[in-house]
């Protein structure tokens, strides 16, 4: 049995060492929360066991536990910049057997550490065995889902980013890729528009019907496009183009 209410104290008392005041370590508080809640409804939604319900939940729990020491260290969330934060959570659980505070049993160590390593990459690394594999899965999806919950309720409300995605054009290489109807492989560090097209092309990289009804249920891709007012023609198009394709996608 995994005690998630001792996981989420610990994880309180952990994150209660960070500024929980400062913006940037708040909201990576409150994705955790909501990426372990639905990593749960994933997992239920797939009538797994109860086992492998509060494994999810609690892999959703420990998924981002890097983040709070990449912003102290480096002063951002951007990998690129800084470091992998799926790697350096692993790190962080591996010393001195800090997983323990999380989960007594060492059996699932091996599930939960792959899980978190590639929640993060481009793709998933390959040779994993069904039940890891379904866990990195099932955590991706579940952080997918909240990064475009928080594209919608947190992401692009200031003055220079609105002015950045309604006034620049769309990078062709990141534009054909999501014509190919694939996951976005960032080559360079985008725009504010292209990260948001990227973060658009996630839908290509879900693996469960869920995730994909919470999108449409949510209105995720509308509500996002239609907070900004393109002003190149071209753009407008290409955005079209876009929305079109995600809805069609999803559906």
């Amino acid at each position: 049995m995994i005690d998630l209410e001792r996981a989420k104290k610990e994880f309180i008392s952990y994150t209660s060492n960070y500024d929980s005041n400062n913006i940037h370590i708040s909201r990576k508080i409150d994705h955790t929360f909501r990426v372990m809640e639905l990593s749960k409804k994933i997992a239920e939604n797939l009538n797994l066991n109860k086992e492998d319900i509060e494994l999810a939940s609690l892999i959703g729990l420990l998924h981002d536990l890097a983040r709070f020491e990449q912003r102290r260290i480096y002063g951002t969330f951007s990998d690129s910049k800084s470091v992998d934060h799926g790697d350096l959570a692993v790190t962080i659980l591996e010393k001195n057997e800090y997983i323990r505070k999380y989960i007594e049993d060492n059996q699932f160590d091996d599930i939960i550490k792959i899980a978190i390593k590639n929640h993060n990459k481009f793709k998933i690394q390959d040779g994993l065995d069904e039940r890891t594999l379904l866990h990195s899965k099932i955590v991706r999806d579940a952080d997918k889902l909240d990064i475009m919950y928080e594209g919608v309720h947190m992401f692009y409300n200031t003055a220079e980013e609105v002015n950045q995605i309604e006034n620049y054009p769309i990078a062709q290489e990141y534009y054909e890729q999501f014509l190919q109807r694939k996951q976005i492989l960032r080559k360079k560090e985008p725009t504010v528009l292209d990260g948001m097209i990227c973060m658009i092309s996630f839908i290509f990289d879900l693996n469960f019907d869920y995730s994909k009804r919470v999108i449409l249920k949510e209105n995720y891709i509308n509500d996002i496009i239609n907070r900004f007012n393109f002003k190149n023609e071209n753009t407008k198009k290409q955005i079209e183009e876009i929305r079109n394709i995600a809805n069609e996608y999803l559906k």
